[in-house]
This record gives structure tokens, C-alpha cells and sequence, in this order.
């Protein structure tokens, strides 16, 4: 008898961690959302394929070790997927017949990078249990594993998206914060998906790890205001260092550390740089100038890294909750780059 309640009690608690780590679809971006009262939880691959998240670990692992900016190229995949129609895998979608891809968008053009990785991560699963993990839960998984992988916070990722059958190259050139946007621009994108001014500031900790290109930046050294000055919220020195591989015109595609302190290691010295005026992006540096609320989180990040990674961890869900395809709708595809053929 005493087994049985101790049964019970053990099952009680798995259910309520359960439901704690569940998160109900229909919020974020443009009233997308699963519809139908499903949620997404953590244990969605338990049975139908147990080893799907070990798998994605091992595998980004690999990538890693072999090239320490992957990391940070995966997380962004997720990010950039997340923002336009909601958490699909619309991104990983190639061009075809119908689909016009979004990795032609201005923010993904020459930029986003990873896919292979994806694909080799989907061919690993394909084989361990065909046809059950999404290409939108992989993404999500990885963006956790890549976090981790470099030193950042883990979080559990509530799971069970499903597949988009389209992409959005508007919604991907017009609905991803952009590095020279103003701050009102890029709180209003975040807003639009549910996002809030928190959510903002943990998630741009990501430009922890990472690179941005020339072209990105390059008016914040020459040209800030249309005055042919430089961005004044720019450390001078840093500014001079940064225009020695950025010049006026031409290597659009030389690459730079988001944080050249710690460019790999997932830490809290992006907040501490743009406290010292050496943050890369316009969109970096505005959280301190432009906005008081943001400005004092940058530095409340800045003194406490496990307040950022706490509330990074929270964002990433947040995030990862925008607008998922559930139940029946979408589809499970067998290769990531397109749709199934029914």
C-alpha cells in the first residue's frame, strides 16, 4: 500500500512539472496561433522518439568543435524563423515551384548559416524515428544546445511544433529587427510578436556570441545622421579600429565579434560593452541611449549575469511560443529545405 501512495505521489509530481513546463499556443505574432487548445511541453517526443533531443545535442556538439560561430549562427536561425509567421521552419524552406525563400530577405541574405547542420541533425532523426521530430522543434532545440554549448543558461524546451507548407519573404524583410532600425522600430517588432521591452533586451544578449559584417555597421563610422559624422554614441577608439577592415566602401562582408571581448563565450559582456560605448550594432548601442527602461536593464545585465541568464531562459521560451503550428495543421517534413510532396 505505502508503494502504491508512493507511486501515486511520484506521479502527481511528473504531471504538475508537466503542466508547469507546458505553454498554451495562441499567443504572439499576428494572431497566428495553433489554435485548438494544444500546448507545448517538453516531454511532446518522449515516447515516439526518445533520444530526438540527445541526438540534436550530439550532433551541434560536432559542428561546434569543428567551428566555434556555429553556435551562434543556429541560435539566430531560430530567431529569425520565430519572427515571421511564427515558429515554423518557414526559414529552412528553399525556393520552388511556389515558395519564394526567406533566406533571400535582406536579413538572411549572405547571412544566415547553419542549414547544413539542420540538415544533417533532420537526416540523423529521419532514421532514428521517421517522419515525428519538426524541422521547427529542431531549430528550437539547437538555439537551447548552442546556448549551453558556450557557456550560457539551459532551459527546458517545450516542444511539439509542427511545419509550415509556405514561407514569407515580406514578412522576413519586414518583420526582423534590422540593425540600423530606431529603438521605437524594433520594440514595436518585438511587441508585434508578444514580445515585450524585458524580452527585447535578454534576447539582444544573444549578440554575445557571434559576428555582424561590415555592411551592417558601417554607417554608425562614417555617416550616422546623413552628416557624413560618425555615430557619437561610439567609443572613439573603438570606432578608429573598427573602420582599419570597414572602410567607406567596399569588404561589405568582413566579419567582426558582436562582443570582442568574449566572442565566444556566452556571458554577460555585451551589456558591459555597451556601457563602454563599444557596442557593434546601432541597435546594441540604442538600448542604452534611447530608452530608460532598456537602458536600466542593460545595466542591471551588465552587474548580474545570472539575471541575465535567468531571464534570457525565459525570453528564449517566450519566443519559442510564437505562434507554433499544432495538431493537424502544418505537416512533419522529411527534409527540411522543402515541403512533403502528399
Amino acid at each position: 500500500m505505502a508503494q502504491s501512495r508512493s507511486s501515486l505521489f511520484v506521479f502527481a509530481l511528473l504531471a504538475l512539472a508537466s503542466v508547469a513546463f507546458s505553454h498554451k499556443i495562441g499567443g504572439g505574432g499576428g494572431g497566428n496561433g495553433g489554435g485548438g487548445g494544444y500546448y507545448l511541453y517538453p516531454q511532446f517526443y518522449d515516447h515516439s522518439c526518445p533520444r530526438a533531443q540527445e541526438i540534436v545535442k550530439s550532433i551541434v556538439a560536432k559542428a561546434f568543435a569543428k567551428e566555434a560561430r556555429i553556435a551562434a549562427s543556429l541560435l539566430r536561425l531560430h530567431f529569425h524563423d520565430c519572427f515571421v509567421k511564427g515558429c515554423d521552419a518557414s526559414l529552412l524552406l528553399d525556393s520552388s515551384g511556389t515558395i519564394a525563400s526567406e533566406k533571400r530577405s535582406n536579413p538572411n541574405r549572405n547571412s544566415a548559416r547553419g542549414f547544413e547542420v539542420i540538415d544533417e541533425i533532420k537526416s540523423a532523426l529521419e532514421k532514428e524515428c521517421p517522419q515525428t521530430v519538426s524541422c521547427a522543434d529542431i531549430l528550437a532545440i539547437a538555439a537551447r544546445d548552442s546556448t549551453v554549448i558556450t557557456g550560457g543558461p539551459s532551459w527546458e524546451v517545450p516542444l511539439g511544433r509542427r511545419d509550415s507548407r509556405g514561407a514569407s519573404l515580406s514578412g522576413s524583410n519586414n518583420d526582423i529587427p534590422a540593425p540600423n532600425n530606431t529603438f521605437q522600430t524594433i520594440l514595436t517588432k518585438f511587441k508585434r510578436q508578444g514580445l515585450d521591452i524585458v524580452d527585447l533586451v535578454a534576447l539582444s544578449g544573444s549578440h554575445t556570441i557571434g559576428n555582424s559584417r561590415c555592411t551592417s555597421f558601417r554607417q554608425r563610422l562614417y555617416n550616422q545622421s546623413g552628416n557624413a559624422e560618425p555615430d557619437p554614441s561610439l567609443d572613439p577608439s573603438y570606432a578608429a579600429e573598427l573602420r582599419k577592415r570597414c572602410p567607406r566602401s567596399g569588404g561589405d562582408q568582413n566579419l567582426f565579434f558582436l562582443d570582442f571581448v568574449s566572442p565566444t563565450k556566452f556571458d554577460n559582456y555585451y551589456f558591459k560593452n555597451i556601457l563602454a560605448a563599444k557596442g557593434l550594432l546601432n541597435s546594441d548601442q540604442v538600448l542604452l541611449t534611447k530608452n530608460l527602461q532598456s537602458a536600466e536593464l542593460v545595466r542591471t545585465y551588465a552587474e548580474n549575469s545570472e539575471a541575465f541568464f535567468e531571464q534570457f531562459a525565459k525570453s528564449m521560451v517566450k519566443m519559442g511560443n510564437i505562434s507554433p503550428l499544432t495538431g493537424s495543421r502544418g505537416e512533419i517534413r522529411k527534409h527540411c529545405r522543402k515541403v512533403n510532396r502528399n
